[in-house]
């Protein structure tokens, strides 16, 4: 599990992100280069990295479920996930 600093961090971000999304797109395209630099860093969308959205894992994530793959692989034996089950052949 990840620090509680780096989930708050994450979350942070994705907050700054949203709050600037529509400046950032009128910036680009009138290319404004200029006034994006002066935008706060992580106001962008690169500086965003996927994490569980349980655990805050980085590594193993699955995009479609947004949780890491031990995660996924724990609430998918539990049955927690609709739809999911183990395969057997």
């Amino acid at each position: 599990m990840a620090k509680e600093s780096i989930k708050a961090r994450q979350r942070k971000r994705e907050a700054m992100v949203e709050k600037y999304a529509v400046k950032r797109a009128a910036l680009k395209e009138a290319g404004d280069y200029a006034a994006l630099d002066k935008l706060p860093r992580n106001a962008s969308p690169v500086r965003l990295k996927n994490r569980c959205q349980l655990t805050g894992r980085p590594r193993g994530y699955i995009r479609y479920f947004g949780l890491s793959r031990v995660i996924f692989r724990d609430m998918a034996l539990d049955g927690k996930i609709p739809g999911v089950k183990k395969a057997s052949w």
